[in-house]
C-alpha cells in the first residue's frame, strides 16, 4: 500500500512526533511508499515563509528528499476534485479546497490519505487512515 501524507501529518513529522515517526520508519523498513501532494508542499512552505523557522525548513527539505511530491499535472485529478467539490456542496458538507485537491490526488493515484483531519471523512470513496487515533 502507498500513502499520501496530509499537511497535518507532515507538520507533525517535522516536529518529530513519536507516533508518526515510528509509523514512517515501519513503512520505510517494509519498502512501502509515502509521498506528499504539491498542495501539502505549498501549505508547509507558505507557513515557513510567514515565520522565521530555519530549523523546521531544513527538516522539511530533508523530509521531502525521501518522498515523491505529486504534482497537479494530471487533468484527472482536477476532474475528480471538481466532482468531490460538487458532491460535498450538494450534501451541504463543504471542506477546504486544499483538502479536496489532496483527496482527489489520492483517489486518482490509488493512494491512502493519512490525516488527522475529520473533514476528509466527508469524501465518499476516499481511502483514509488516521495514525493518531
Amino acid at each position: 500500500m502507498s500513502y499520501l501524507l496530509d499537511t497535518n501529518i507532515v507538520s507533525l513529522a517535522i516536529r518529530n512526533n513519536r507516533q508518526i515517526a515510528e509509523r514512517l520508519e515501519d513503512l520505510k523498513s517494509q519498502n512501502q511508499r509515502t509521498c506528499i501532494s504539491c498542495i501539502t508542499y505549498f501549505e508547509i512552505r507558505r507557513g515557513f515563509l510567514a515565520v522565521d523557522a530555519p530549523r523546521q525548513r531544513e527538516r522539511f527539505e530533508y523530509f521531502c528528499l525521501d518522498r515523491p511530491i505529486i504534482l497537479l499535472d494530471d487533468l484527472a485529478i482536477l476532474e475528480k476534485a471538481a466532482e468531490i467539490h460538487a458532491n460535498l456542496r450538494l450534501r451541504g458538507l463543504p471542506i477546504q479546497t486544499e483538502d479536496i485537491l489532496i483527496a482527489a490526488t489520492a483517489m486518482v493515484k490509488g493512494l491512502t490519505v493519512v490525516s488527522n483531519d475529520s473533514d476528509l471523512l466527508r469524501v465518499e470513496g476516499l481511502s483514509l487512515e488516521n495514525w493518531l487515533g
